[in-house]
């Protein structure tokens, strides 16, 4: 057996004939080769808009191939036709058009191999609008790991570049595809329809008002709305490839349908269909074929029912002041207007701050639930100008037991509300104050 120093000894002469070995094989920095410049020398000069044609290359065979369309768009044309990534694709050939070499390593290089160049790690081949192009070699990576030798086919020269450079051009086709399911564009959204839980729910859009139009023409929570149609725009594909595919695709078909939703914009209109099993979502998409696994957060926003669009506020005017507030209770009537910031009760002028907290309550008013029925005569009704005399908003309600039923004038939609949702009105009511008398 070996002794621990002799052992010691033999380690670290390994290191230094490994050492040797590296110097001999690496031409020393002298000032005919020209090595090190303070200044990082630039390997390429080539303008992103003039690109037209990348081909990326890996030792092991893989290749992909970008093409840009007439319309100015990346398209991943090997290792099949697929929609690219535009923002992706673009941040890629941004950094190889402003590619810089951290060292100038020989300026005119005898043997290639010894960087691992011959038969590079990874070939990126650019094509200009002019035809003219440019090939891209990645080799070994550095003894200390951080950095890779590069050079163009061509050019005598080797660079060293950070190795997160080669890393940048390192891409599968799966890495610059488009992973959107849904490429409509949602600005310019007009229509959505929704089946989940056996219901069909449809949306539409005037402006930027969005309606419920099915089961029954309903006021919408544009929030609400709002992010569906963003979910919808955000959905893409967690996993792709052959074998995932494959597995998606068995998943899909033994799962449980959650949701199918339908998305209509200037283009025409875009299907997304979602189910469940276990645990995790897979989706099949009118824009791209195939089966996808997706994120559970998109299944969650749409299994929702109509009533999770619904707007549960009774008043639209949201927190802008309004002109005008009328209240009916019973025999009583009270008629407040505001100038400015002046309130006025039957044309006295009024305390504010006490006025502001009827408005504060009104503006709160919002059901608990949704009902089909329970409205009898209203007791109290309360009609709300705003939007300088543009909207007018009323609102009837009644008492039903221990409920309070509430119904806006000329809607179908009855909504339940807190049981003293009227004693609440009443008494903000009484607590209006007319205004402290100005001091002289």
């Amino acid at each position: 057996m070996k002794s621990p120093g002799l052992l010691i000894a033999t380690i670290v002469l390994a290191a230094l004939g490994g050492t040797l070995y590296w110097s001999n094989h690496r031409k020393p920095e002298d000032s005919s080769s020209k090595a090190a410049t303070d200044a990082a020398p630039k390997i390429l000069a080539v303008n992103q808009a003039d690109m037209k044609r990348v081909e990326i290359k890996k030792k092991s065979g893989e290749e992909v191939t970008l093409e840009k369309n007439d319309a100015g768009k990346w398209q991943i044309t090997q290792p099949k036709s697929l929609p690219a990534d535009q923002n992706t694709v673009s941040n890629m050939l941004a950094s190889l058009s402003a590619l810089n070499a951290e060292r100038l390593i020989e300026d005119k290089a005898n043997n290639l191999e010894e960087y691992g160049l011959t038969h590079p790690a990874l070939q990126v081949e650019i094509t200009e609008k002019d035809a003219k192009r440019h090939e891209l070699l990645f080799g070994d990576d550095t003894p200390a790991g951080s950095a890779t030798f590069t050079a163009v086919n061509g050019d005598p020269r080797v660079f060293t570049v950070a190795s997160y450079n080669k890393n940048g051009f390192d891409k599968s086709a799966d890495d610059l595809r488009d992973k959107r399911l849904m490429t409509f564009d949602t600005d310019k959204v007009s229509r959505v329809e929704l089946t989940a839980k056996k219901q069909t729910i449809e949306f539409g859009r005037n402006k930027e008002e969005w309606q419920i139009v099915k089961p029954g023409p309903y006021r919408a929570e544009g929030f609400q709305v709002d992010a569906l149609v963003r979910s919808l725009g955000d959905a893409k594909m967690e996993s792709s490839g052959t074998e995932d595919e494959k597995k998606a695709a068995a998943a899909f078909v033994s799962g449980s349908p959650i949701a199918t939703a339908k998305v209509t914009d200037v283009s025409g209109t875009h299907e997304l269909q979602v189910r469940k099993n276990k645990d995790d979502y897979y989706a099949t998409s009118s824009a791209v074929e195939g089966v996808y696994k997706v994120s559970s957060a998109l299944g969650t926003e749409l299994d929702k029912s109509a009533d999770d669009f619904r707007n549960k506020k009774l008043f639209d005017f949201g927190f802008a002041d309004p002109e005008k507030i009328e209240i009916h209770d019973g025999a009583k009537s009270y008629s407040l207007s505001r100038s400015g910031e002046d309130w006025s009760l039957n044309g006295a002028k009024m305390d504010a701050g006490s006025v502001r907290e009827l408005v504060a309550k009104i503006r709160d008013l919002s059901a608990n639930k949704f009902v089909e029925n329970g409205f009898k005569a209203a007791i109290l009704d309360i009609a709300v100008t705003s939007n300088d005399g543009k909207r007018v908003e009323k609102v009837l309600l009644a008492k039903n037991g221990d409920r309070t039923i509430a119904r806006r004038e000329n809607e179908p939609a009855l909504y339940e509300m807190s049981g003293s949702a009227v004693e609440d009105l009443r008494k903000a009511v009484a607590e209006i104050k007319p205004s402290a008398p100005t001091q002289k």
